[in-house]
C-alpha cells in the first residue's frame, strides 16, 4: 500500500496531496476524467458517488453527490478550466454546502517510470479558514480511501 501524504502550507492557504500509483500516468489520467472509473473510486468506503454532469475537456464542468444508505451526504461542483490529457488537470472544486468556499486545484501526472505514477494535487483556497476548515473536515479518510480504491481498481486493469 502507497503512503499519501497530506501537507498545508504555513504561508498560503494550500493543500497538497502526494500520491505514488503503480499505474502509467494514461491509466491513473483516465480515473480522473472517466465519469464512471471516477465514480467507483472517488471518497470514503461508507459511501458511493453518483454522477450528476461530467464534462471532462477544457471548458466543460462536473458535479457530483456521495450517498450513504441510499440518501444523498454531499455535494460538490466546478469547472475543468485545463484537461492536459495524461499531464494535467485544473478545476475548481465547490462544496454545495459552501458555495462561496471554491478552491482552485492543479493535478499533475508525473511519469517515474516502470509503469509509475506520481499524482500531485495542489489545492489553492479562499483563506486559512477555508483551508483549515478542509483539513479538519476529515477530508484525508476520504482522500486515503479513495486512493486505496483506485490502486485496486488500477491493478485489475493491469
Amino acid at each position: 500500500m502507497t503512503e499519501t501524504t497530506i501537507s498545508a502550507d504555513e504561508k498560503v492557504p494550500t493543500i497538497e496531496i502526494v500520491r505514488d500509483f503503480d499505474a502509467p500516468p494514461e491509466r491513473v489520467f483516465r480515473a480522473h476524467v472517466d465519469p464512471e472509473i471516477y465514480a467507483r473510486w472517488i471518497g470514503p468506503r461508507s459511501m458511493t458517488t453518483r454522477i450528476i454532469r461530467w464534462d471532462a475537456s477544457t471548458g466543460g464542468a462536473w458535479a457530483f453527490a456521495n450517498d450513504r444508505d441510499g440518501e444523498e451526504v454531499a455535494s460538490f461542483f466546478g469547472s475543468f478550466h485545463e484537461v492536459r490529457p495524461n499531464e494535467r488537470i485544473v478545476w475548481t472544486f465547490t462544496y454545495e454546502g459552501q458555495p462561496d468556499g471554491v478552491s482552485l486545484e492543479t493535478l499533475t501526472f508525473e511519469d517515474l517510470g516502470n509503469g509509475r505514477t506520481r499524482l500531485k494535487t495542489l489545492s489553492v483556497m479562499a483563506d486559512f479558514e477555508a483551508r483549515d476548515g478542509m483539513l479538519s473536515s476529515g477530508m484525508d479518510v476520504g482522500v486515503n480511501e479513495g486512493y486505496d480504491k483506485l490502486d485496486a481498481l488500477l491493478a485489475k486493469e493491469s
